[in-house]
């Protein structure tokens, strides 16, 4: 048995980058020709796309991972890695796309429109690309970034021109099998339909589609009996049909009551979408009251009683049988109508087109600020600083310094001595702590040293041996070289 799936979280992961390569040409008689590492691929991304032959999340539910392919590693000869595929993940008309604060960040409408959901990883520059003056044949690559990771709630909102609503077993879903080709489940017992169904009904020679909501009881805009659920399918219809069962034998419910109590839960629900389309919230919707069932003659007496009544709401009010198929064809002209009334009154769609936000021309690289959790320590955050943390190789002294360099021309070293930073104190930058050395050189004022090593980086302060016995003489009042009568053993 088929199931409709409406909303689903997904944990989505990028490619990572491939690594540059480290490595120098050598021929006979060319043993140092120079650096010929390329650069590692891109990791592939994670992309979101509408299919119209997709109507539901279920695929999403039972694989809710989904992880893009990693970029390959650069290689010698200037050859780059391979850049990791894309993966395409096809959702219906109507998602909407939405972070783990609940905060909206697409809405997918419309064949082809695409969203990327993860971004895969940058491949890290070879040792080719590092080249300089300074460094005429690198020793070192920078390593492939990670790609990115989320978790995002996918929400698919029915794309109907006409929504019915209405209590349970008013007869919403049978309406839509007389309508349209449609076949939803129907039963005479409370909650039979537990996803809305979409049916596609043509009328002179138009075409629009009706969706049967979930029967709705009091309390649903808060949430009671599934009512979020439900009312989320109708933020994108045009019309609203109040489906009425005229027949229903329960005390204290008639149809004057049943509208009355659906239209506050309407007025107080409010969609999601309002601020990025203008639907407006579902009060304002155009209605329409259909009374059902008056095949049956209570059913029918019923109608003629509160007709009256209802039409000093404004409403059209059409009474039909799904079963006899009385009043069907004058209640579908009308929705057609309504439904080219609403079209007629929207602007016309524009063309999508890609949007680029660039960056603020005063935005701040990078912060540095006290640790709370360490004396003394400071903290740098920004993308770039915490980019080049995780594109560093920390086993090679070269790539360490190169890194040093990187920082010191972004400023780092100068904000840390203007917050009053000492000499050794505790940096962190992302997840990598280091002690701070202020007066460690550039890297084009340090000589050369051989490949894969940087001379600031070979200073060794630690006490040796010989110094420790030293210290030990001196503290015993023994002159230099007299061990005395108590002999050292090292």
């Amino acid at each position: 048995m088929s199931r409709f799936v409406d909303r689903v979280t997904i944990h989505v992961a990028a490619g990572n980058g491939g690594h540059g390569c480290s490595s120098v040409h050598r021929e006979k008689f060319k043993p140092l020709g120079g650096p010929d590492g390329g650069n590692g691929g891109n990791g592939g991304s994670v992309r979101l796309v509408v299919d119209p032959q997709v109507h539901t999340l279920l695929d999403f539910h039972f694989r809710p991972h989904a992880k893009g392919s990693n970029g390959k590693p650069g290689m010698g000869d200037n050859r780059d890695g391979a850049t990791g595929d894309d993966l395409v993940l096809k959702v219906p008309d109507g998602t909407v796309v939405l972070d783990a604060d609940g905060s909206i960040l697409a809405d997918l409408v419309g064949e082809g429109t695409t969203f990327e959901a993860a971004q895969g990883g940058r491949g890290g520059l070879g040792n080719a690309a590092l080249a300089s003056k300074a460094r005429k044949a690198p020793g070192f690559a920078l390593l492939g970034e990670e790609g990115q990771h989320r978790d995002l709630v996918l929400e698919l909102k029915s794309v109907a021109d006409v929504g019915l609503v209405g209590f349970p077993s008013a007869g919403k879903s049978s309406l839509v099998s007389v309508l349209s080709a449609a076949k939803p489940k129907i039963a005479d017992y409370p909650f039979t339909t537990l996803a809305p169904n979409l049916g596609v009904v043509q009328v002179a020679g138009d075409v629009f589609t009706v969706a049967d909501v979930p029967g709705l009881i009091p309390g649903a805009s808060t949430g009671r009996g599934l009512g979020l659920d439900f009312l989320r399918h109708l933020e994108r219809c045009a019309v609203l049909a109040h489906v009425v069962d005229c027949a229903t034998l329960e005390p204290g419910r008639d149809p004057v009551s049943d509208i009355d109590a659906l239209e506050a839960e309407l007025a107080a629900y409010r969609p999601a979408l309002d601020a990025d389309h203008g639907l407006g919230d579902l009060a304002s919707r155009p209605r329409v009251i259909i009374l059902n069932k008056i095949d049956i003659p209570d059913a029918a007496d019923l109608a003629d009683l509160v007709e009256p009544e209802l039409a000093t709401r404004g409403w059209p009010i059409f009474r039909i049988s799904a079963v006899s198929h009385e009043g069907l064809k004058e209640l579908t002209f009308a929705l057609g109508r309504m439904v080219g009334e609403y079209r007629a009154s929207q602007p016309a769609p524009k063309p999508r087109r890609q949007i680029i936000r660039p960056k603020a021309i005063d935005e701040a690289e990078f912060s540095v600020v006290p640790d709370p959790e360490v004396d003394g320590g400071f903290i740098v955050r920004g993308t770039r600083p915490e980019r080049w943390i995780a594109q560093t190789q920390f086993g090679n002294d070269e790539a360490v310094g190169y890194l040093a360099d990187r920082l010191n021309r972004l400023g780092v070293e100068d904000e840390l001595v203007r917050q009053g930073a000492q000499p050794g104190a505790p940096v962190t930058i992302g997840d990598m702590t280091f002690d701070w050395e202020p007066t460690t050189p550039m890297g084009d004022e340090v000589p050369i040293t051989g490949r894969g090593t940087d001379i600031r980086l070979d200073r060794n302060e630690r006490i040796g041996a010989a110094e420790r016995k030293q210290a030990r003489r001196l503290r015993r009042g023994l002159p230099d070289g007299d061990e005395g009568p108590e002999r050292d053993h090292q």
